[in-house]
């Protein structure tokens, strides 16, 4: 009996000790040999542009990687992950040649679309919610409340505007102007990525560029994606740009463990739901592209 449990344990344990060595090594064949087609997701309120840009690079130096499809299921994000991501992007195209396809899924807006402009060609749903080009910034104003409960606050600082945006008292006309010109300035760049990325002349991405969303049918219309169709779609158009004969093998990071924050950003996504957070030397996470 003993002898059984022994054979037992042992046909176990070298069965774990192959599947994490499948698993350790799934890295390196997927690098091996053939012509493929890489697929990154871009899923939720895009707040961090780390993991994006990490696949980004990996398969930009992976030579069997032929080209890439970026899925965005994405309302947008802070201005600056979004621009991190488009930046890379371009990156890959100009740099690296391969082709890079957007393909939208329920929803691809404002810093979503932002990312998508910079792709070779966009593939949407026809009922896909894209557009809201534009910028917007909400500052708490929790000075009523504070005066209700009795509390005060005390600043100290060094320079007129070193409190700008701070959410205990009411704003003033030329803090308001400060930041009005700051958005207008990053909305401008939005403006300019779209007219570069899509090739459409500037004046014509202004009329486009007031905020409002389209669906996936209007934008194309309008010149702000290319074809409708599904992922499978948006995969074989970058196949055959990567001059791959016949379905391409793709392949996909694979996903790990979900994390309070993964479930807050897939939240956020559903319910199209922005959560101003404030903090002075943070302020940049306050104004987001959507």
């Amino acid at each position: 009996m003993k002898r059984t449990w022994l054979i037992v344990g042992l046909t176990v344990f070298v069965s774990l000790l192959i599947l994490f060595s499948l698993a350790f090594s799934f890295g390196r064949w997927e690098r091996l040999g053939g012509s493929k087609v890489a697929l990154i997701t871009v899923d939720g309120v895009i707040l961090d542009s780390k993991e994006i840009i990490e696949q980004l690079e990996k398969y930009r130096t992976n030579p069997s990687v032929k080209a890439i499809v970026l899925r965005i299921n994405s309302p947008g994000g802070g201005v600056a992950p979004s621009q991190e991501i488009h930046e890379e992007v371009l990156k890959t195209r100009q740099t690296d040649k391969k082709p890079i396809v957007a393909s939208m899924g329920s929803v691809a807006a404002s810093g979503g679309y932002y990312i998508a402009s910079a792709t070779d060609l966009i593939v949407a749903n026809p009922g896909t919610i894209t557009g809201s080009i534009g910028v917007v910034l909400q500052v708490p104003n929790i000075s009523g409340l504070m005066q209700k409960i009795g509390v005060k606050s005390v600043v100290v600082k060094s320079g007129l505007h070193k409190d700008l945006a701070s959410p205990t008292r009411e704003m003033t006309d030329a803090e308001r102007q400060i930041l009005q010109g700051m958005l207008d300035d990053v909305h401008g760049q939005f403006i300019d990525a779209v007219a570069m990325g899509r090739r459409i002349d500037r004046k014509k991405v202004e009329t486009m560029a007031d905020g409002r969303i389209f669906s996936g049918r209007e934008a194309q219309s309008l010149g702000l994606v290319d074809q409708l169709g599904n992922l499978q779609d948006a995969i074989e158009r970058a196949g055959a740009l990567a001059g791959i004969r016949g379905k391409p093998t793709v392949i996909q990071e694979r996903k790990r463990g979900l994390l309070l924050m993964d479930l807050l950003r897939g939240s956020l996504s559903l319910l199209n739901i922005d959560v101003p957070i404030y903090s002075p030397s943070t302020l940049s996470v306050n104004y987001l592209l959507w």
